[in-house]
């Protein structure tokens, strides 16, 4: 599903293994982790409810600085995200912006789109029952 430049993958794992395969692949390919939003442990602790909802923000400043540099706005969407949730029957889902979205939003060129169009594909990988290898 696709709506608003967001692209949802269904994962097979839960939310926490997710999350931890996403950051091992991130690190793999050389992508800075810079942090991780545990938003429903966040809750927990105002004591409130919340389904499992973390957010990983990675990137590389080598891909994304030329990005900025051509595009200053990039900034707000840059370092990338993904969002890893669980949705209401316990499924979870890795939502992301599509580099499509990103390219018409800002404005960039279809040459700079290359630094940041790699996460999708490596995304869908890890969803993939067995293709994401994570060490």
């Amino acid at each position: 599903m696709q709506n608003q430049g967001l692209i949802h993958l269904p994962s097979p794992y839960p939310v926490p293994e997710t999350v931890e395969r996403l950051e091992s692949l991130l690190r793999q390919k050389g992508l800075t982790v810079f942090c991780r939003i545990d938003h429903s442990g966040e809750a927990e602790k105002a004591g409130l409810k919340m389904r499992p909802t973390q957010v990983i923000i990675f990137g590389s400043p080598k891909s994304g600085t030329p990005l900025m540099i051509a595009s200053p706005s990039l900034a707000i969407d840059l370092p990338l995200k993904a969002l890893i949730w669980e949705d209401a029957g316990g499924k979870t889902w890795v939502s992301y912006n599509s580099s499509e979205y990103l390219q018409e939003r800002h404005q960039i060129s279809g040459e700079l789109l290359k630094n940041i169009a790699g996460i999708e594909p490596l995304l869908k990988g890890l969803v993939q029952t067995g293709t994401a290898k994570v060490s």
